[in-house]
């Protein structure tokens, strides 16, 4: 019997990321677009932005673009990238410019981003650009920083699943030189865009941002599926192991101020223990330690495991966390001799992880 063909390998996904409009992302792209055509694969632009920048415009020449669908929105001709024609096109790698841009209503995908996924599944290489403050999960932070509402938005998993993340940096000075050049806006909206978006202290805060995303992605791919095996950390990661003890509250606190002072993601950890029923006011505790957790940045983890140990170690390998936070044990000396100290087997299964014992309070009886 003959089976139905087996579909093509996923295509592979390289990212070009930036701080901000004009650092060069897609300049870069086609760069190497450019290099790859001259070695003879077959590279088309599937969706091209070059915003007016006659240099972006000149790195394009003698390479395929596709034609883009037209449709008429509100009485406005729009164009939107061509999904279908370039899945039967099938080329080895096909460009894609803005990837968190929304598609006109009607489309087939609301994302271009969703677009772009449906190439990869067809076997087709992509490279695609977009901004660090397009994440998802720094929508928030970026907010404060620079208090724009970015509104197109992609899921962080894109740069999680990317085959390879290149971030594209250019000193503030030299992006502010580029603005007042008329290099990436037109003469009538430099002034506004440097007294907004493009203000120094803003360009500072969303560079960090970038490159630490790139050197989080980097960190992620080198990880190893055995626990067991070592790894190295670019950044800290505090994790602090809360309980229905309400100290849990000040041990909290303080991983924020750890996380805080070395610049570090902060995670909290609760297990539930499935066989303990947690009385009312228990859960409204965990409740209350979940939302103080998300006000300090950080990420909240309810894992379900009888053993909160052997959970402890498991999720802190698995996160990779650098530090844990936890607090005095209330253990009777009983206990102590016949199961050990808690931080005596966190120390011995975690011997890479600095741990924290913060002084409490032994719980009214």
């Amino acid at each position: 019997m003959y089976g139905s063909p087996s579909p093509p390998p996923r295509g592979k996904h390289k990212i070009f990321i930036g701080m901000a409009p004009g650092v060069g992302k897609t300049y870069r792209m086609l760069e190497e677009a450019q290099c790859l055509r001259q070695e003879g694969i077959d590279v088309i632009i599937g969706l091209l932005e070059t915003h007016k920048r006659e240099e972006t415009a000149q790195k394009s020449i003698g390479l395929e673009i596709l034609p883009c669908k037209e449709s008429i929105w509100s009485g406005q001709k729009l164009r939107e990238m061509d999904t279908d024609a370039i899945i039967s096109r099938q080329p080895q790698l096909v460009l894609v410019d803005e990837l968190a841009h929304t598609n006109i209503p009607g489309s087939q995908h609301e994302k271009r981003y969703q677009d772009v996924e449906q190439i990869l599944t067809a076997g087709i290489d992509v490279f695609s650009t977009v901004n660090i403050q397009h994440l998802e999960s720094l929508n928030d932070l970026v907010l404060q920083i620079s208090g724009v509402v970015v509104r197109e938005r992609i899921p962080d998993r894109l740069l999680d699943e990317a085959t390879e993340v290149v971030v594209v940096d250019v000193t503030p000075e030299t992006l502010e030189e580029r603005l007042t050049e008329g290099k990436i806006y037109a003469p009538e909206k430099i002034d506004q865009a440097l007294q907004n978006f493009f203000q120094r202290r803003n360009l500072i805060a969303l560079r960090e941002l970038a490159l630490r995303e790139v050197a989080d992605n980097i960190e992620e791919n080198n990880g190893t599926t055995t626990a067991e095996k070592r790894y190295c950390n670019i950044h800290e990661r505090v994790m602090v192991c809360l309980s229905t003890y309400p100290n849990s509250i000040r041990l909290l606190r303080r991983g924020a101020r750890i996380s805080s002072y070395m610049n570090a993601r902060l995670y909290a950890l609760f297990v539930d223990n499935p066989e303990k029923f947690l009385t009312k006011a228990e859960s409204l505790h965990v409740e209350t330690c979940e939302k103080l957790c998300r006000e300090f940045g950080g990420e909240f983890l309810r894992v379900e495991g009888a053993d909160p140990l052997s959970k402890i170690i498991e999720v802190a390998r698995h996160e990779r966390i650098t530090q844990i936070v936890v607090g005095e044990t209330h253990r009777s000396r009983w206990e102590l001799f016949i199961r050990g100290s808690i931080v005596q087997r966190l120390m011995r299964s975690l011997p890479d992880i600095d741990l924290h014992i913060i002084a409490t309070q032994q719980p009214p009886t």
